[in-house]
């Protein structure tokens, strides 16, 4: 039986092209996915794939990096397809690993999928850095301002209550004491 799998990182995108050449290439289920390709562990659809796949079936996928992202993840994969005796397709880089050919393409262009992923993730770790040396703040926005962290400082010291507080400045419990102990931290 051919098995497919197909995955896009984002919602945003299309799964439509990958399903439509699975399908021409006459896979009877397809296994499908919006997630990020980084990492294995979070992807239920190829673990469900290859929980699916049994001896003799066929996995195939469009393009390398649908499958993984990484050389670990690409060699955790076949390694558990060879032991289950599955063999492996991959269409837009006419990959099949039951020639040797096939097999050492199949490496060179997972090593070629990882080192892209890395030069992604070395290019966004730049931008950031850039950002915050420009001042753009990461993260949730501050609940309160400065100035009114220093009013419900002072409030809870002169004996106005934590519910009180909690109310006036809209904050949870945990708000609340985050901020209390911080100006206590800052007095120290």
């Amino acid at each position: 039986m051919k098995v497919g799998y197909a995955r896009v990182s984002s919602v945003g995108q299309s799964l439509d092209t990958q399903i439509d050449k699975l399908t021409a290439f006459g896979c009877e289920k397809v296994f499908q996915e919006k997630r990020s390709g980084a990492s294995r562990q979070k992807r239920d659809a190829v673990n469900a794939a290859l929980e699916f796949c049994r001896e003799g079936d066929v996995l195939v996928i469009t393009k390398l990096d649908r499958l993984a992202r990484s050389m670990f993840d690409l060699q955790d994969i076949t390694k558990t397809l060879e032991r289950k005796g599955v063999d492996f397709i991959v269409l837009d880089q006419s990959i099949d690993t039951t020639t040797p050919a096939g097999r050492l393409t199949f490496h060179l262009l997972g090593a070629v999928a990882e080192f892209e992923r890395d030069l992604i993730s070395e290019r966004q770790a730049e931008g950031i850095e850039k950002a915050k040396q420009k001042g753009v703040k990461f993260g949730r926005r501050e609940k309160l301002t400065p100035e009114q962290v220093s009013a419900l400082q002072q409030g809870y010291s002169s004996g106005e209550t934590r519910q009180s507080l909690m109310k006036r400045f809209e904050i949870s419990k945990t708000t609340f004491y985050r901020l209390i102990s911080k100006g206590q931290e800052n007095r120290s």
